[in-house]
This record gives structure tokens, C-alpha cells and sequence, in this order.
């Protein structure tokens, strides 16, 4: 028979294998929580987000607008290639989403209002300093109701590589919650933590299963010892194996996707990390987006298809092409950014529309900035505030237009001008019910002004 001490260490053995510890919380603890709150219903709609960070600033020229007709030095140095929308080209490295370009919305009058290297739209002073992600979570709440599926995830290389290095925060922290609780910032996958242990399920199922047991057991002796009316499994506990053994633990295993959709997005074959010049001191940034990029994006899918309500998506500083000792050139740095790019977006594209999730999850894809209309003399292009390429895909939006049009240099917006307000508010008008979030008790006065004061961009809805 089992004495008082033996049952305690016992009991405390299965909580340190049963719980997912996200702000002190055990997940029993945080899926009742959420249960309760969900009886009235969070303000959100039935989407998801995912955000595809193009660190660095990438070029309007050589991405959306080539401006082929401009004089030797402005237009798109990649050339152009002719897109299924009548009289509109990419430039040349976009070859697999020129052919679906009728799928998605291009913007070339974006401008992000300075040339300075962070993480705006991401995190900025129009997002109270936080993820968009977390602002998704604080109205949502952290978990999804079903699945326990952090609604909140940011993904770096090392969700996909654990070699690879830990995100840059020389320009901003992704993870940052801004003045809401540091409980809504984003789960980093690959970070560590006791959360991300957990989600691997590395105990054997048969012992967890034994535990199960275990804690059942241990409860009924509780009842005897203090005379409460505890149940012996409730239905929070039974919700937490089931999320540790189920749907959460799936979304981030890419192991239980099809291999072949795998080999679809992967994007390390496309440039041998031996053949990108080392000359350049970002080489390494380059080969982790290579490497890495494709099978980020599939990530972000899956954990959005289980439940996950904002998915931010970025590798290491590969878009800055100042062709100066750190960066490549313009027309070198397509290759290492431009075609992991085409083949990665293209693939989500299809992938999702396959899958019938073209209405409910919406691609965004932007960096900080855009590029200098002009080649500098070593043939990069610098900081550029004017304009900057913005595309994006789904999410019940109108798609297969081009939205505003660029000068004849592709330095600023010929037509109104599309600003990050505008994009903060296609992202707030496709998350939430921004009618009902008005009404909605309990949330910082700040955030809901901010949900509701950013106009979507004119066009998509």
C-alpha cells in the first residue's frame, strides 16, 4: 500500500509530466479558464493570420514592379516575366507565382513611412509595441478552445532546424508583448522551455498512459483522505492528455505531414549552401533562409489549420542588398532571397486552396521597408521609405488585382498611398468582429482604439 509521502512524490512526478507551464498556468487550469470565457465568445472571427516578415527591406523592382520601361539602373536588374493578370509582370525570379498571380493581390503603393531598419509592421508604436500576434491573443485569449493550439506563435529557423541560430533582436523583439501581459506573447517553437518539451511528448505514450491511471487513482485517495467531491478525471484534465497525445502535439510535428507535401514547400535544394559566396559576412543569414523557409511556411499552415490564430514567419536579415562587405548585390541576393521566396509562397498558395483554406487564412508578406529606386554604384540598392512591395493571399479577400500605382521610378505611390495603418487594419477587420469587439468587456480601452481606428485597405473587402 501506498504511504502519504509515496503518493505525494508520485502525484508531483505525473504534474511535472502533465502540465504545459505558460505563465504558471497547468493546461488543465488554462482550458477550464478558456472554457469559461469562451461561453460569451471572444470577438474573433473564424481566420487566422500569417504574417511572412521579409527581414531586411526587400526591392519593389525586382519583386512586384519591375518597371522595365525605366532607364538602365531603376528598372527591375532580374528582368520581368509576364503574370496570368493582362499587363502585368513580376520581376523574373517570381517565375512560379507569376502563373498565380489571378491568386493573390499585390499592392504598389505601400509605403512603410521611413527607411530604418526594424520590425514595423510587426512590432511598432501602431501595435502598442506588440506582436500583432499578442494583440490576436489578448482578445482570443492564448489557447484554442478546442485544440489548446497556442493562438500565438512566432517561427524562426531553429523551429526547423535546431542548428540554426536564434533570431536577430538587433532591430526589435518579435516576441514582445508591448504593454499587454508578457502571457500574450508568441510561443517560439525550438526556444526550449518546459511548454516546448512537453509538446514533444518525448515520455513513451504507454507511461503516459500509466499516469493517466495514476492520477485517477491518486484522486479518488484524496477524496477518501480530505472527504471532497473532486471527480476523478475531470474533463480539463481528460482535455489535457488529449491536447499532449492529440491535435496540439501534431501541429508541430511536421513528421505527421505527407512527405510529399513536404517535398512540395522544401526549398534547400534550390542554391547549395557552397555555392553562395563568402565574401558577403550575411552568408550565413542567406543558406538558413534557403535551407529553412519552405517548411516555416508549412508550419505556419499546419498550426493555423489546428487552431492558431496569428503565425508570424521570418528567417535572419537576408533582404538588406547593399552589395557592400555584409550583403550581396541585388541581382545575386534574388537567388538567395527572390527564389526561396517564389517557391515557398507558391506552394502555400496551392497548398491551402487544396485544402479548402483559401477563405480562412490569409498570407501577408512584407518587410520594414522598400529599395532605393536607384542602383548605387555596386550594384545594390540602399534604405528606402518611399515605397515597398506588399502582397497578399486569401483570407476571404478580394484577390487577383493589383492595388495603387508607383512612379515611373518606383519611388513613391502615383496613386493614394496604402500605409501600414491601412495593412494593421486589413489584419483587425479579417481577425475580429470589430461590431462586437466594441461592446466586449474586459479589454484595454488602448487596444480596442487601435482595432477600430485602422482603416483596412481600400479594395480588398
Amino acid at each position: 500500500m501506498l504511504s502519504l509521502i509515496d503518493i505525494e512524490q508520485s502525484r508531483r512526478a505525473f504534474l511535472s509530466v502533465g502540465s504545459l507551464a505558460l505563465g504558471g498556468w497547468t493546461l488543465p487550469g488554462l482550458l477550464a479558464a478558456r472554457s469559461a470565457r469562451a461561453t460569451s465568445g471572444p470577438p474573433v472571427t473564424d481566420k487566422s493570420v500569417i504574417f511572412l516578415f521579409m527581414h531586411g527591406g526587400p526591392p519593389q523592382a525586382e519583386t512586384f514592379d519591375p518597371k522595365m520601361t525605366a532607364p538602365s539602373g531603376v528598372r527591375s536588374v532580374t528582368g520581368e516575366v509576364q503574370t496570368t493578370l493582362p499587363g502585368i509582370t513580376f520581376g523574373a525570379t517570381l517565375s512560379k507565382l507569376s502563373r498565380l498571380a489571378h491568386k493573390f493581390t499585390v499592392v504598389r503603393s505601400f509605403q512603410t513611412g521611413d527607411q530604418v531598419h526594424d520590425i514595423k509592421p510587426i512590432v511598432c508604436r501602431d501595435t502598442l509595441e506588440a506582436n500583432l500576434g499578442s494583440i490576436y491573443s489578448r482578445v482570443a485569449g492564448t489557447n484554442h478552445p478546442r485544440t489548446a493550439v497556442p493562438t500565438n506563435v512566432a517561427l524562426f529557423p531553429r523551429a526547423v532546424d535546431p542548428k540554426a541560430r536564434p533570431p536577430t533582436k538587433n532591430f526589435g523583439d518579435f516576441v514582445s508583448s508591448g504593454i499587454l501581459n508578457q502571457a500574450y506573447a508568441p510561443f517560439v517553437p525550438g526556444a526550449g522551455g518546459s511548454l516546448q518539451q512537453d509538446m514533444q511528448l518525448k515520455l513513451p505514450r504507454g507511461r503516459l498512459e500509466d499516469r493517466r491511471h495514476l492520477l485517477a487513482g491518486l484522486d479518488r485517495m484524496r477524496r477518501t483522505f480530505d472527504g471532497g467531491a473532486t471527480s476523478p478525471l475531470d474533463r480539463f484534465q481528460e482535455q489535457a492528455f488529449d491536447t499532449i497525445l492529440g491535435a496540439a502535439a501534431d501541429a508541430f510535428d511536421l513528421s505527421k505531414e505527407d512527405p510529399r507535401t513536404v517535398e512540395r514547400y522544401d526549398t534547400s535544394r534550390l542554391v547549395r549552401e557552397e555555392n553562395i559566396s563568402k565574401k558577403w559576412y550575411n552568408h550565413k543569414n542567406y543558406a538558413e533562409n534557403i535551407q529553412t523557409l519552405g517548411k516555416l511556411l508549412l508550419y505556419a499552415r499546419r498550426l493555423c489549420e489546428a487552431g492558431c490564430g496569428f503565425v508570424t514567419v521570418t528567417t535572419n536579415f537576408v533582404w538588406d542588398m547593399h552589395a557592400d562587405e555584409n550583403n550581396t548585390t541585388i541581382e545575386e541576393g534574388m537567388g538567395y532571397c527572390g527564389l526561396p521566396f517564389d517557391h515557398a509562397v507558391s506552394a502555400f498558395i496551392e497548398d491551402v486552396e487544396a485544402r479548402g483554406l483559401s477563405d480562412k487564412i490569409l498570407l501577408v508578406a512584407c518587410g520594414e521597408m522598400g529599395r532605393t529606386p536607384k542602383l548605387n554604384k555596386r550594384g545594390g540598392r540602399d534604405h528606402w521609405g518611399g515605397l515597398a512591395p506588399l502582397m497578399l493571399a486569401g483570407g476571404g479577400l478580394k484577390m487577383g488585382q493589383v492595388i495603387g500605382h508607383s512612379t515611373r521610378d518606383a519611388s513613391e505611390p502615383r496613386s493614394i498611398p496604402v500605409t501600414i495603418k491601412n495593412l494593421l487594419g486589413t489584419v483587425f477587420h479579417t481577425l475580429f468582429d470589430v461590431g462586437e469587439l466594441r461592446v466586449t468587456q474586459g479589454l484595454p480601452p488602448e487596444l480596442v482604439r487601435l482595432i477600430e481606428s485602422n482603416e483596412a485597405i481600400p479594395g480588398l473587402h
